[in-house]
C-alpha cells in the first residue's frame, strides 16, 4: 500500500494540483491525503477534472456523455471517453482532511496512523492510540521519532526539499519519502516499530 500525504499549500491551489499529480501518475500511491485545513484540495480537483472532460466534472453529467456517445457509436471517441473517464474517477484517491472532523485515523501497513493539520491539536487519547502521527502544519518537512512514535510532515508546498511525501508498506517496516514539488526525493526514513514481548498465558486445570 502507498499512501500519499500533500502539505498545506496556502492558497496556491496550482501548486497542489501538480503535486496531486505527481502522486498519483508518478509516484503511483493508492490514495493521497491534503493535510491542509483551507478546502483548496477541493478547488484543485474539481480544475483539474474539468480540465479533463472539458466541462461539467459530475457523475451526472458523465452518464449524459457516455449516453451521446453510445448513440453516436464512434469507436475513436468512445475509446477516449473510457480514458477520460478513468482519468477523472482517479481524481477520488485525492482526499482531504474533514473540515468537520480535523483528524483521521489510516492503518499503513500494521500500524496506526493519526492524521491532522496542526500536532498542537493533539490530545492523550490521539497519541496513546497511535504508531505514526502526520501532521500538515510546518514550514518544512520532518520525520522525527519520539520515544515509540514517529511524527512526520512532509510541510508545505513550495518548501525546499518538501511538500509532499509517500509512506509504503515495506515488508515489516513503513518507508516514508518526502518530495519537493519538483518530485526529486529528499528525507527518507524506514519508521521502525518497537516490537512488544508476546506473552502465553496457560490457564490452570
Amino acid at each position: 500500500m502507498r499512501l500519499g500525504l500533500l502539505g498545506p499549500s496556502a492558497g496556491d491551489v496550482a501548486a497542489l494540483g501538480r503535486a496531486a499529480e505527481f502522486l498519483l501518475n508518478t509516484a503511483r500511491v493508492n490514495r493521497a491525503i491534503y493535510l491542509g485545513n483551507d478546502g483548496a484540495l477541493d478547488r484543485a480537483v474539481a480544475a483539474w477534472a474539468r480540465k479533463l472532460v472539458g466541462g461539467d466534472p459530475s457523475d451526472d453529467a458523465a452518464w449524459e456523455r457516455a449516453a451521446t456517445l453510445a448513440l453516436e457509436g464512434e469507436p475513436a471517441k468512445i475509446d477516449k471517453f473510457v480514458l477520460t473517464e478513468r482519468a477523472r474517477l482517479r481524481l477520488k484517491a485525492l482526499e482531504a482532511l474533514s473540515a468537520e472532523v480535523s483528524r483521521t485515523i489510516e492503518m499503513v501497513g500494521d500500524r496506526v496512523a493519526v492524521l491532522i493539520y496542526d500536532k498542537a491539536d493533539l490530545d492523550e487519547e490521539d497519541i496513546m492510540a497511535a504508531n505514526v502521527l502526520l501532521y500538515g502544519k510546518s514550514d518544512e518537512p520532518s520525520i522525527k521519532k519520539i520515544g515509540n512514535r514517529w511524527f512526520v510532515s512532509p510541510g508545505s508546498i513550495g518548501c525546499p526539499g518538501g511538500g509532499l511525501a509517500v509512506l509504503e508498506d515495506d515488508k515489516d517496516d513503513v518507508v516514508v519519502t518526502v518530495y519537493d514539488s519538483a518530485g526529486k526525493p529528499g528525507l527518507q526514513e524506514s519508521l521502525t516499530a518497537t516490537r512488544g514481548t508476546k506473552m502465553r498465558v496457560q490457564g490452570g486445570a
